[in-house]
């Protein structure tokens, strides 16, 4: 709606903006080196952050950079998955029927992948996402997957993401030897303000806008707002942009922000 009134050819401040499009900070970028170097030496990695503050953005933007004809990826998101629905997840996505025993399912998946390597010369990237939100024997059961060969090597690479809660599960004594087997620990930060005026620029130049909509004094009011967290100056930006819109107003500034942080955003920034 407020496209058009902008010049827009796009929509600026949406999830689904091409991962090559995406703002990539400093963090991100070197946690994007970090995964892929995961990838490709088939390690444990963890990745945690703030709820919003772009974990699955992160992983969007790294399964687009990786090259389809060298890796395969397994994604599955589920808070309530047991070890028996770990496997059948995975083995679903490679087509296979699980059987119905987890150690029977779990050879399976370690022959498929054997098949995978071997045959077809791709190496297996398996990200689980909300793993802050996993059981006891989910976490467990990662310690027996890549206890593999003696312990010899590692059949895939596993990535975890999840809120920083995820760190206070994996310190308990009780999961100390999955702590040990992760290889690389990603963590994304809030963004300061330089990066969150980075932030929109990319996006508003994205939407081949122009980029000067936001006065200095609107954009510092965002970052106050958001804190830094992308997804809240998503909902911020966007609903600034519609309400200028409504206002017939081509330039927002400090203002028209703390009016739309008054009066259209609800408590906690959504």
């Amino acid at each position: 709606m407020y496209e058009r009134f902008f010049e827009m050819n796009h929509t600026p401040f949406v999830r689904d903006v091409p991962p090559d499009k995406l703002y990539e900070s400093a963090h991100v970028e070197d946690a994007i080196g970090r995964l892929t170097y995961a990838a490709d030496h088939q390690l444990f990695a963890v990745v945690t952050g703030d709820a919003g503050c772009g974990k699955s953005t992160l992983i969007r933007k790294f399964v687009g950079m990786l090259p389809k004809d060298e890796y395969i990826f397994l994604y599955l998101s589920d808070s309530r998955l047991t070890p028996r629905w770990f496997y059948k997840g995975l083995l679903d996505q490679l087509g296979i029927e699980s059987r119905f025993y987890r150690g029977d399912a779990k050879r399976q998946l370690q022959k498929e992948i054997e098949i995978i390597r071997g045959v077809h010369q791709k190496k297996v990237v398996v990200i689980l996402d909300e793993a802050h939100l996993l059981e006891k024997e989910t976490i467990e059961e990662f310690r027996f997957l890549l206890n593999y060969r003696f312990d010899s090597m590692s059949p895939m690479a596993l990535v975890l993401v999840g809120q920083n809660e995820l760190w206070d599960k994996l310190n308990l004594q009780r999961y100390a030897a999955v702590k040990q087997r992760i290889d690389i620990n990603c963590v994304l930060p809030h963004l300061d303000l330089a990066e969150t005026r980075h932030y929109i620029q990319s996006h508003i130049i994205y939407a081949k806008g122009q980029t000067d909509i936001f006065t200095d004094a609107a954009l510092d009011d965002i970052y106050k707002e958001s804190t830094g967290i992308p997804r809240r100056i998503n909902r911020i930006c966007e609903k600034s942009l519609m309400y200028a819109y409504q206002q017939n107003k081509h330039l927002i500034d400090d203002h028209m922000i703390r009016f739309v942080i008054d009066h259209e955003m609800l408590k906690g920034g959504a």
